[in-house]
């Protein structure tokens, strides 16, 4: 299967997302546990995430069961409705331990179908 345009800009958009939590978490446990904004910035990153995910087709979530899109997109509706149950213990894990991870499988998807799009506009120019 090859990505569609918007596709692959929401799959980019992840990996900006990611490299937002990455600096983030770069900053350290303690400062984040010190700084009710940074807490709040990793819910907003965290809500961007998942939003992304929302707007992913059904089909490609499906033929990508590596990636925990359902995770993600939970993690979202806690963010956003259910701001009574954040534990931000558990959003620093999800950022610092969990997303790395995630992205790598979303990089690999990306980079399995950069070379198939290439391959595509080759053949049709050539």
């Amino acid at each position: 299967m090859t990505l569609d345009e918007r596709t692959t800009r929401i799959l980019r958009d992840l990996v900006t997302f990611a490299a937002m939590a990455e600096r983030l978490v770069a900053r350290g446990k303690e400062e984040y546990d010190e700084d009710e904004t940074l807490r709040l910035a990793a819910e907003a990153i965290l809500h961007k995430i998942g939003e992304a995910v929302s707007r992913l087709p059904d089909e490609f979530l499906a033929d990508h069961p590596e990636v925990p899109w359902r995770a993600m997109k939970a993690t979202r509706n806690i963010v956003a409705h259910k701001y009574e149950q954040v534990d931000y213990e558990i959003l620093w894990r999800g950022l610092a331990v969990r997303l790395p991870t995630e992205m790598e499988s979303i990089r690999a998807v990306i980079a399995a179908e950069e070379p198939a799009q290439s391959t595509g506009e080759e053949t049709s120019a050539g």
